[in-house]
């Protein structure tokens, strides 16, 4: 039985705090929303309903009502917003009670992204909430936000979730004033499929120690997001101020340069997470910012001379409430880390969105969740939460197809002319989201729901990319051929984003695009984008027959054949191409059969030239174990897995990763930390050791698990290897282990599963 209300039932006003004066963006106080109303007679059940335009907390007779954080969440705020359900029936009195609403500027007006833009989804925060009330007599009374409630500067004097909170307790707020009803305008109110953002977990710090600088040094032993809880603020007027990052420097100081954000000829934006707080005095004060949110693991907390009490610092771990689907550990105890920190770096990311990093940017990544949704769906149940973000990215997409770059789009581009942003947006692999994630989702789930609700969606952007390949060439293509009707390869695209870098003969790193960014931008990528039209065009033609929309489906189907046949004609016969070139071929299937072979042994040997260092970046990494184990090269795909000099996997962890980098060269020899630290997409590595090195994986063509394959892919150096993965049908548990010089498996499968178990010598069962 569901408990929501729908749009078209509630009857509250939307209130808006009176803003005399309104200070610049990540400099706003929160607001104090309130209302009062009696309770006669008794009460058997109410219910609150909440929403709001920012981030908003309820409080009924001044306790926090629920366990939801960052309510309601980040969407595309003109066309979605989501409510939230509260029972608030023990929190009630009789008589006089009081409602608050605690509003911030959150996603809609705080500042968003790489260079701190403010959300552009409204100039004026408001909230609605409705409070239903059911007595015994049978009758229900319903307390409305409406304009009889009040608004007041509360003791948070500033709140952004990027920039950080500031609270002081000694704030003596104005007389509250009337609010401003329906000053706003906003989208019918919906229900979230996605679990909340909640409170996870509490670090306690591994050290805390007296910097040479007076400040404080705290070490939570990992990378997290969240934010810190403080109930030691000292004496009535100490100001506390406390900065967040993922790194220390060689002075063992906080050290967030690495995060600061430049463009070339352009001084760089600082990068600052900081939260304050000024004491009262009151015995049993707490500071615990809940209208922020920070990616960290180390925190150095400055408060002059006065001392601070180590035990009174925790860190509060917040992200989306995803439940855990699988489990994985073996005989190694560095590939087991290296699974633990992948798992650790999408759940620092997944706090309301798929995020990039926790940190710099926090954007909605078309790309990053396109290659990693594959390995999340293995890891936790993301329906919901995938679900929820891929209509922020329908909300998002452009009248001529494209999809954003990120979503939630703060910026607004398909209103808001932004030629910068126009220009570099609708590429491979980053678009491409809007097709591949929901097939993902059916696959494992298997409810083609998801399919019907992004159909438009994806025909819109797989119609705008072959418009492109027709219209649109890359200046090295000056003869028109036949085949460049299907190769797309004229417009912008990211390309493998993020390969290694190359040194200079001074060791420092070579960052291409900033090194010469016209040269980077008019690259030719058409591989890349060719690639991805063809598996994007036969993706919706299988989604297409999955529908019953078999039209579409053959029309698509023979689209894809020739965008094939062009990628083949244009690059099969391709010289001195990088290793996820090879990758890309034949994980999307675009080789020839009698071609695999020889294209899997020519990867081989850019491995072995590499001295077995891997070479692929963002769109390719992800691939690159399963392609090389599934080509019979199982040993290679296990030398890159075990390589412990940079680029590696085990390289991050060898110089102390918690987190998996941005950037393989995340943290140098020196010390010295580049980009972000926590970064998910080149953790979609740990999908190899639940598919090959623990062997379980979904059989091809089938859905939610209905047949699933065993085939471990052993290596003498893993020793053994257990795992459960909760199917839709049940939990599947294997595990294989050496005895005598064969590898025995074991297998437990639920009913309405069938398996299919092949041993690594190939015969089956």
């Amino acid at each position: 039985m569901t408990h929501e209300l729908p749009d078209e039932d509630w009857t509250a006003s939307w209130i808006s705090p009176a803003e005399p004066a309104v200070p610049p963006p990540g400099q706003r106080p929160a607001y104090m929303l309130r209302g009062t109303f009696e309770v006669t007679g008794e009460v058997t059940r109410a219910r609150l309903y909440a929403t709001a335009l920012g981030v908003y907390e309820a409080f009924l007779n001044g306790d926090r009502v629920g366990y939801i954080e960052l309510a309601p969440g980040a969407t595309s705020y003109a066309d979605t917003l989501y409510a939230q359900l509260y029972d608030v029936t023990a929190d009630l009195r009789p008589g006089t009670n009081t409602v608050e609403i605690l509003l911030s500027d959150g996603w809609f007006r705080g500042m968003n992204g790489t260079w701190r833009k403010p959300g552009a989804w409204g100039d004026r925060t408001a909230a609605r909430a409705e409070l239903h009330l059911h007595h015994a007599d049978g009758s229900t009374r319903i307390v409305r936000t409406g304009p009889d409630w009040t608004s007041q500067p509360s003791t948070i004097t500033a709140a952004d979730l990027m920039n950080g909170q500031t609270t002081d307790f000694t704030f003596v707020p104005p007389a509250p004033q009337p609010v401003l009803t329906d000053a706003v305008t906003a989208p019918p109110i919906d229900w979230s499929p996605a679990p909340p953002v909640r409170r996870i977990q509490d670090l306690h710090p591994v050290s805390v120690r007296l910097h040479a600088s007076g400040s404080w040094i705290v070490d939570f032993g990992q990378n997290a997001s969240g934010w810190l809880r403080l109930d030691d603020l000292g004496p009535a007027g100490t100001r506390t101020v406390i900065d967040h990052g993922e790194h220390l420097g060689p002075s063992g100081d906080l050290d967030t340069t690495h995060l600061d954000s430049a463009r070339p000829g352009q001084a760089p934006l600082p990068f600052v997470q900081r939260d304050q707080v000024v004491s009262s005095g009151t015995p049993g004060e707490v500071f615990e910012p809940r209208h922020t949110v920070h990616g960290f693991r180390y925190a150095r907390i400055e408060r002059g001379d006065i001392p601070l009490d180590p035990a009174s610092v925790v860190m509060r771990v917040v992200h989306t409430d995803l439940t855990p689907t699988a489990t994985f550990t073996c005989g190694n105890d560095d590939v087991n880390r290296l699974a633990e920190i992948a798992a650790r770096s999408f759940r620092s990311n997944a706090v309301d969105i798929p995020t990039d990093c926790p940190t710099r940017e926090r954007l909605g990544w078309t790309g990053d969740y396109q290659v990693f949704a594959p390995t999340a769906a293995r890891l936790f149940d993301v329906d919901g939460f995938s679900r929820k973000w891929l209509r922020s990215v329908r909300d998002d997409q452009l009248p001529d197809g494209r999809i954003v770059n990120a979503s939630p789009d703060h910026a607004r581009l398909k209103t808001i002319e932004n030629p910068e942003a126009d220009i570099i947006t609708g590429s491979a692999g980053w678009g491409d989201a809007i097709v591949l994630v929901p097939w993902t989702l059916y696959e494992t789930y298997g409810d083609d729901g998801v399919l019907a609700e992004s159909f438009d969606a994806m025909v819109r952007w797989v119609e705008w990319a072959l418009s492109k390949a027709r219209d649109h060439h890359h200046p090295s293509r000056s003869e028109r051929l036949p085949h460049h009707e299907f190769l797309w390869d004229g417009t912008f695209h990211w390309g493998e984003w993020c390969e290694p870098k190359q040194r200079a003969a001074d060791g420092t790193l070579i960052d291409p695009v900033a090194g010469d960014p016209m040269a980077w931008f008019m690259a030719d990528k058409g591989e890349v984008g060719t690639a991805y039209l063809h598996r994007s065009t036969s993706t919706l033609a299988a989604t297409a027959r999955v529908l019953g929309r078999t039209a579409e489906a053959d029309r698509y189907t023979c689209l894809a054949e020739k965008i094939r046949d062009a990628w083949q004609t244009e690059f099969l016969d391709s010289r001195d191409r990088p290793q996820a070139f090879y990758v890309r071929a034949l994980a999307f299937d675009l080789v020839p059969d009698h071609r695999r072979a020889q294209f899997a042994d020519d990867l081989v040997a850019l491995i072995r030239d590499a001295g077995f260092h891997l070479g692929t970046g963002f769109l390719s990494t992800a691939d690159l174990l399963p392609v090389l184990a599934d080509t019979g090269h199982g040993d290679i795909a296990y030398e890159l897995l075990f390589q412990r000099s940079s680029p590696s996997w085990l390289g991050m962890l060898e110089r102390g990763a918690t987190t998996i980098w941005e950037d393989w060269d995340g943290i140098g020899a020196d010390g010295t930390a580049t980009a972000s630290l926590n970064h998910y997409s080149k953790g979609a590595v740990v999908r190899f050791l639940h598919t090959h090195t623990l062997g379980l994986r979904q059989a091809p063509g089938s859905t939610a698990w209905e047949r699933f394959i065993v085939a471990p892919v052993p290596d003498e150096r893993i020793g053994w290897a257990r795992g459960t993965f909760d199917s839709p049908h049940g939990t599947i548990t294997v595990g294989w282990h050496y005895q005598d010089g064969e590898v025995l498996i074991d297998v437990d499968a639920p009913p309405g599963c069938t398996a299919e178990i092949i041993h690594p010598d190939g015969h089956g069962t």
